[in-house]
């Protein structure tokens, strides 16, 4: 059918219906890959963000958008929608669909298809779109074509589209099951693909919420970041499901709190309160407070500690040490897990999923905690430069001043490894700042040797895969930097990681600036894999080539060629400066580190 005297089109008209209740929703990010059957969303996103109603993000690989959004609603909590043309641009969006599956993060799809008739015939840039994330998404949905309504587009024939875009924002919030979690709209057009705005095309938000879930997000961002997403995902056959309400501990079981990534702030609340050791991986949101075990994997392998254990109680996904999951698995250890996102925790086959837990009334285990307690502080690794000897330098007595001159000199020129790495770049981040972790060896090393600090820490490990890194930074800067003075996205990441996602360096000029640092400790390939198995199984010539993988890109030529600052310290007193005095805007800091 072709467009009507109007020149309006069904296919923008239907993009129109689907979009504006989105809006009405809450929808406030949108980000889109260009092509030509998706084209109607394209133009109709495009005015929505010349009115201000959403902020339009393009970037020209699908993989790329996909964890740009998994960004965006890992720090808003809200999800952004991704749009993208038919063919393989659907097919990159998957490994985004998995983490946002596995870490429950809202995400939608909107993914443009040829009608049903072009399907399975042979046409170009076609192939089977509808369950093609099936087992990933919380709703799937293949939309009517839009042609039919093209007479009668103002009236109810646009119900389809808006009652699908209800469905699909309620089922990535997790609203009802509580799961949140990603959604795919497939939404076919038949041409042609696009035409004239229709004049009910929304002007202003009508959003259903009380608010922006942005400006919200922005309010809480030092007081209650990282209260963890509500709902859990797949559970095991065996694993026991406690009622609704929240269950209160009996005293006595020698108990610890263990917080794995995403649990945020309620598992340093119910240590505190119960009187229980918290085991709090660096990337949980909860590693701070009186009671956090520093070198807890150590403790966990002592018997007397880790072996006494009878009780762990669960936030989040813990993923980052053996020693964590081997306690989770242990058949004496009675383990409740609060229910998270993703797929819920059932490592030992009898672990009870509870909605929350309340601390017994009775008095701690005093001589627990403190047990633990004692044996954390023989644990803190303190990696702060040395202050400088005030007396020594203002000394009468030359050889007093040389000498203190000449220390402070060393500790600045000090080479960089990878625990003074971590520890530089954990002391630059504050609570304004975001500081997101990839999957890399450095986010191993600081869960080692990092102490306690309230900051709002992120990282991709609901299948802790290293693609998507700089991508899933940069969405969380474009959801988090509000204001005339907002703080500095931080990416931490290996070199592997950063060369895998290359392709979000590149920034559209038409978009702000964020503030953010990509900080890249390159030892030239995956070093990450010297500490496993592998490494004493396979002979020296074969680990190189399939494992450690070396690489000699030079980053700062890929910085420059992608428009980016870039800086290179090898020195603590350069790396302290270049972290705490960031000049704005992207940069990439390239540390150099031994294998």
């Amino acid at each position: 059918m072709t467009r009507d005297g109007s020149g309006r089109a069904p296919a923008t008209d239907a993009a129109a219906a689907l979009l504006g209740r989105l809006i009405e929703r809450g929808l406030r990010h949108v980000v889109l890959s260009p092509g030509s059957r998706s084209q109607a969303l394209a133009l109709v996103a495009a005015e929505l963000e010349s009115r201000g109603l959403i902020r339009l993000h393009v970037r020209i690989d699908e993989r790329v958008a996909g964890f740009t959004a998994l960004g965006i609603g890992r720090e808003d909590r809200m999800p952004a929608a991704v749009i993208c043309t038919s063919g393989t641009a659907v097919a990159n969006l998957l490994p985004a669909v998995l983490e946002a599956h596995h870490s429950g993060v809202p995400l939608l799809l909107l993914t443009a298809d040829r009608p049903p008739e072009l399907r399975g015939v042979g046409a170009n840039q076609a192939t089977r779109q509808p369950g093609m994330f099936s087992g990933f998404v919380r709703l799937e949905s293949d939309l009517p074509v839009a042609e039919a309504l093209a007479d009668a587009i103002d009236g109810d024939e646009v119900a389809p589209f808006r009652a699908a875009a209800d469905e699909g924002w309620d089922a990535a919030v997790g609203a009802g099951s509580r799961v949140a979690g990603p959604v795919h709209l497939n939404v076919p057009f038949r041409e042609p693909l696009a035409g004239a705005l229709p004049e009910w095309l929304p002007s202003s938000t009508g959003v259903v919420a009380a608010s922006d879930p942005a400006d919200a997000a922005d309010e809480t961002a030092e007081t209650e970041w990282g209260a963890h997403y509500q709902g859990g995902g797949g559970v095991g056959a065996a694993l026991q499901v406690a009622g609704p309400e929240p269950v209160v501990l009996a005293a006595g079981p020698r108990t610890v709190v263990v917080a794995g990534a995403d649990a945020g702030t309620d598992a340093e609340q119910l240590a505190h309160e119960g009187g229980y050791p918290l085991i709090a991986e660096i990337v949980s949101g909860a590693r701070f407070g009186r009671h956090l075990v520093h070198g807890y994997r150590r403790l966990l392998s002592d018997p007397e500690l880790g072996g006494r254990v009878k009780r762990a109680v669960v936030f989040g996904h813990p993923t980052l040490s053996r020693e964590v999951a081997r306690l989770l698995s242990r058949a004496d250890v009675e383990v409740l897990a609060v229910r998270g996102p993703g797929e819920q925790l059932n490592l030992n086959g009898t672990t009870v999923a509870v909605d929350g837990v309340t601390a017994p009334s009775a008095a701690a285990d005093r001589e627990w905690l403190g047990a633990w307690m004692r044996a954390s502080r023989e644990q803190i690794v303190d990696l702060s430069p040395a202050a400088p000897d005030a007396d020594a330098l203002s000394s009468a007595v030359p050889a007093e001043r040389l000498g203190a001159i000449s220390a402070e000199l060393g500790a600045i020129r000090a080479p960089v490894d990878r625990a003074v790495l971590v520890d530089a770049v954990w002391r630059a981040t504050w609570p304004h700042d975001r500081l997101l972790f990839g999957s890399s060896r450095l986010v191993r090393v600081a869960d080692e040797i990092l102490g306690g600090k309230k900051v709002p820490v992120h990282a991709n490990r609901g299948l802790a895969g290293i693609d998507g890194t700089v991508a899933t930074g940069l969405g969380i800067a474009a959801a988090s930097q509000r204001g005339a003075t907002p703080g500095v996205t931080r990416v931490l990441l290996g070199d592997l990681a950063f060369l895998h996602d290359v392709g979000a360096l590149l920034h559209p000029p038409a978009e702000g600036e964020p503030r953010i640092q990509v900080i890249v400790g390159n030892d030239g390939g995956g070093t990450i894999f010297d500490g496993l198995e592998v490494a004493g199984i396979a002979g020296a010539e074969a680990f190189d080539r399939v494992q450690f993988t070396p690489q000699t890109a030079r980053v700062e030529e890929i910085a420059r060629a992608y428009g980016w600052e870039y800086r290179r310290v090898t020195t603590r007193g350069a790396l302290d400066q270049a972290l705490t005095s960031p000049a704005g805007g992207r940069q990439i800091i390239e540390v150099p580190l031994t294998r």
